[in-house]
């Protein structure tokens, strides 16, 4: 499993950055929230808001991204995005230490940081199968969602650690060092990737492309169908995501540092769908696995509602950690599937034009479990949001998904993806 990082260096820097910024983006996303609880003392719905605002970008301008992805060499945009993020990172505790912190700035932060993040995740998307051999993809792909889960253990206890000690503030400053870290490997990767060629016969304005990238998802049916269970899924993930912190601070009462413990914890799910993914889908097939993972796996959820003190918290542990196996193990699945199946040329809109649904739910949903928290009541809302995340899952049960044994690996012909506007393939769907 060492093969690719022992013998790719700069599979390597891009690992090792890749890394750094998930320690990071994990420590800001409990510190967010703690920061608006304990130190702005913001309300449930304000909370809510914040985490909106991180992914409300996907819907604004992920679209428009993914072009510019397509048309742009992908590295010099994620040294762009994360030196920006870098700098707004360290603004928050430099301006709370100033005593000019306010909800209005916090939240705008949180906008333009999430605005980074869609230019990064898109080129970054697109970037790796520039770098890696497809040969190699499956393996790189299974590193990269694996250290990402490690890295979002440590940077949770880490978060929780520092809120103890430092103060929720101070935790934006390792995030900010992790955008450094990331672009000191970006810096040192030698492969220079080649300017993307123009193509012949196709549209080269900006909404003729957004529109060609529309088309392939919605064309497609396997697209179609991931990209549907990706925005339904996404919407009940948020919505009680949003909620963590406010449910288990003021519903359980737990201490911040105990916050920050029990999410990693709960994290460790990660590693372990990383790690065994690759031989369930050897040996049940890729289809297959995608259904026990995104099914079978996360409807574990519903034991978080039930979480308590004491040894009532393992409950939120074993819930989440079978979400979060089941949301890494699905996400390796799905990017070995894209890598594989989308012709390179239209990679970067194919990833713009699924996020634009996938992540555009997320801030619609944290500002539903923000909402229902403040109507209902954090733990009814949680129930209720949690439930959501079996029942999103019944779009892929429902699909091609389930009668073949392995998703497809063909590539999409050119021919298809000017047809696909044309034609609708759901007469396959039972």
């Amino acid at each position: 499993m060492s093969g690719l990082l022992r013998r790719h260096r700069d599979f390597r820097l891009l690992w090792c950055g890749e890394t750094a910024g998930k320690f990071g983006t994990a420590v800001s996303g409990v510190a967010m929230p703690l920061v608006a609880v304990s130190t702005l003392h913001a309300a449930t719905f304000e909370v809510g808001l914040i985490s909106a605002c991180g992914w409300l970008p996907w819907l604004l301008i992920g679209l428009p991204v993914g072009v510019w992805v397509d048309r742009l060499r992908r590295r010099p945009l994620m040294l762009a995005a994360a030196g920006f993020s870098m700098v707004l990172f360290a603004a928050v505790p430099v301006l709370a230490g100033a005593g000019r912190l306010t909800l209005g700035l916090l939240i705008a932060v949180a906008l333009l940081t999430g605005a980074a993040a869609v230019v990064f995740q898109t080129a970054y998307s697109a970037y790796l199968p520039t770098l890696l051999a497809p040969a190699d993809q499956a393996e790189g792909n299974a590193k990269l969602h694996g250290s990402a889960s490690a890295a979002q253990i440590a940077g949770q206890g880490a978060s929780g650690l520092i809120a103890q000690l430092a103060g929720a503030v101070n935790g934006l400053f390792a995030h900010a060092a992790t955008f450094l870290v990331a672009l000191l490997c970006l810096l040192g990767i030698r492969h220079r990737e080649p300017r993307p060629a123009a193509r012949e016969g196709t549209p080269r304005s900006l909404t003729g492309e957004v529109a060609e990238g529309l088309r392939l998802v919605a064309g497609d049916r396997w697209f179609r169908t991931l990209t549907l269970f990706g925005a339904a899924s996404n919407l009940a993930l948020m919505g009680y995501q949003s909620l963590t912190a406010v449910f288990l601070v003021r519903e359980v009462g737990l201490a911040p540092g105990a916050v920050g413990g029990l999410l990693a914890m709960a994290s460790t799910g990660g590693i372990a769908g990383a790690f065994v993914v690759r031989r369930t889908a050897g040996r049940l097939g890729t289809a297959r696995a995608m259904l026990l993972f995104e099914l079978g796996v996360p409807s574990a959820a519903l034991l978080i509602p039930l979480t308590s003190q004491g040894a009532g918290a393992l409950l939120y542990v074993a819930g989440s950690f079978g979400v979060s196996a089941g949301v890494v193990a699905g996400n390796i699945l799905k990017a070995g599937f894209q890598q594989g199946y989308c012709p390179p040329p239209l990679l970067g809109r194919l990833v713009a034009s699924s996020a634009f649904l996938n992540y555009g739910t997320l801030p619609l949903g944290a500002l539903l479990g923000g909402t229902l928290g403040s109507a209902l009541g954090v733990r009814t809302a949680m129930w209720i949001m949690t439930a959501g995340v079996p029942l999103a899952a019944l779009i892929l049960l429902f699909s091609p998904v389930r009668r073949v044994r392995d998703l497809p690996v063909r590539p999409v012909e050119a021919e298809e993806v000017r047809g696909a506007a044309g034609r609708d393939e759901t007469s396959a769907h039972s």
